[in-house]
């Protein structure tokens, strides 16, 4: 019987480039991201098998943050310790970052040409629609009994009719998810994730054998030590408390970047099941309470960071550059300056706990994998999250179809072109990119026609 041969260790220098061309292709979402690492890294480099692919996948679904890059934080630090897991993570972002800073600027310095305008014209309804199906995939995921039905209902009451602020929405589905894993695990017994096809797992088993595989020793910097991890624990609170008294200090302790700081912290810590998850809430602060941008503004980000590769949460980086803007962070003659300063706190507060809860529970995988007293929490928050996605969805919806508000006139156009979205989204599986090109072509060509 011949003897398989092992594959060759992946130096750090072809894993940082590996990493960087991911963070230049990595569209579609959580999903779609997934999936790249896995047809790259699983079926082609063999640089990891299936089973520990999935099991670190499986981990990175517990936490809050974005899946996909805490995935690549996850598998940078597995192969080359927290400095290959520093690289991959952020790289995952740092592409995203780049392109966004660039367009939150042309889309200040020149988002008031008729072009442009048009342009936004006919991505806003196709937001609204991709917000809706937002809702739609992921309840379709999540909502697989009455009683998680009713915890998405009871959410979308909450925040649509109660306007309660979306951290206690969190909290208290966690703590009925916490209770009904005790009491009724099997409600809250649950799958979930973007993990690869049924296909795919097949087909990995007649791989060669990977880098890491099945039974590949953990590393010695990935095992379990307790002090280790109470250490990278603690480390992760001095780095963020350094940065949020360095901000103060030359800021101020009540500036909008102070602000900034915290509530994206906030914000980084609740995004359970995805970037839209946490989109309310980053509306209700910023938009309603801050008053750092306008809903209109935010509908365009939520549009640029879908047309950009890396995690769509990076859509914050275009909220803190406007608001960097708006609040004149560095002077009103120093506008983008102003807007470069914001979006790298914003982006830096909101990704810091994602890197700290790999690098502080990756050693603890094993005593966390599949433990229904961690998952229901998580299974009940998912399901909150569904009707609050819901809500924003039709939020967006009313200020697309009527702008002026609804004393104003009904746009009849906007209207047709959300439909036309809803049905290549629902209908035809079109993938998110297409739509929006599509519709912000529709813009300009009706704006071409007048």
């Amino acid at each position: 019987m011949p003897v398989k041969t092992l594959p060759p260790k992946i130096s750090q220098r072809e894993a940082f480039w590996f990493w960087l061309k991911l963070g230049f292709i990595s569209f579609g979402g959580p999903a779609g991201q997934i999936a790249i690492m896995h047809q790259e890294l699983v079926e082609h480099r063999r640089w990891i098998s299936e089973r520990r692919f999935l099991h670190a996948l499986n981990y990175c679904m517990l936490l809050p943050g974005p899946e996909a890059q805490q995935l690549a934080t996850y598998l940078g630090w597995l192969m080359h310790r927290t400095s290959g897991g520093l690289i991959a993570g952020g790289l995952f972002v740092l592409p995203s970052l780049l392109i966004l800073i660039a367009l939150s600027w042309v889309y200040v310095a020149f988002g008031h040409l008729t072009w442009i305008m048009s342009l936004f014209y006919g991505i806003k309804p196709a937001v609204a629609a991709i917000v809706l199906h937002a809702a739609f995939r992921i309840g379709s995921r999540a909502l697989k009994n009455s009683w998680l039905w009713m915890i998405a209902a009871c959410a979308f009451i909450a925040i649509t009719i109660l306007d309660a602020p979306f951290p206690l929405i969190v909290l208290s589905a966690a703590f009925i998810g916490g209770m009904g894993g005790r009491f009724a695990p099997r409600i809250f017994a649950l799958g979930g994730g973007h993990a690869p096809s049924s296909r795919n797992k097949k087909q990995a088993q007649a791989f060669e054998p990977a880098v890491i595989d099945d039974d590949t020793p953990t590393p010695e910097h990935a095992r379990l030590n307790i002090q280790h991890v109470v250490m990278t624990g603690f480390l992760g609170i001095v780095i963020w408390l350094a940065s949020l008294f360095l901000i103060a200090l030359l800021f101020g302790w009540r500036s909008p970047l102070t602000l900034m700081a915290w509530f994206f912290t906030k914000a980084a810590l609740l995004t359970f099941g995805g970037a839209y998850a946490v989109l309310p809430y980053v509306y209700q602060g910023a938009v309603t309470d801050f008053s750092w941008l306008t809903a209109a503004q935010m509908m365009d980000g939520l549009a640029l960071g879908e047309t950009t590769p890396g995690p769509l949460i990076m859509v914050v980086t275009f909220v803190g550059f406007l608001s960097g803007v708006s609040q004149h962070i560095m002077g009103t003659d120093s506008v983008f300056l102003s807007g470069v300063i914001a979006a790298l706190v914003v982006t830096w507060f909101t990704f810091l706990p994602s890197f700290v809860f790999i690098f502080m529970g990756g050693p603890v995988i094993e005593a966390t994998h599949n433990d229904i007293q961690l998952t229901a929490p998580l299974t009940a928050i998912t399901a909150a999250v569904v009707g609050v996605i819901l809500n924003l969805a039709l939020f967006f919806g009313y200020h697309v179809l009527w702008p002026q508000g609804l004393n104003g006139r009904f746009d009849g156009i906007s209207a047709s072109i959300a439909a036309l979205a809803a049905i290549a989204l629902f209908k035809l599986n079109s993938k998110v990119m297409h739509v929006i090109f599509a519709c912000a072509s529709a813009g300009l060509l009706l704006t071409l026609c007048h």
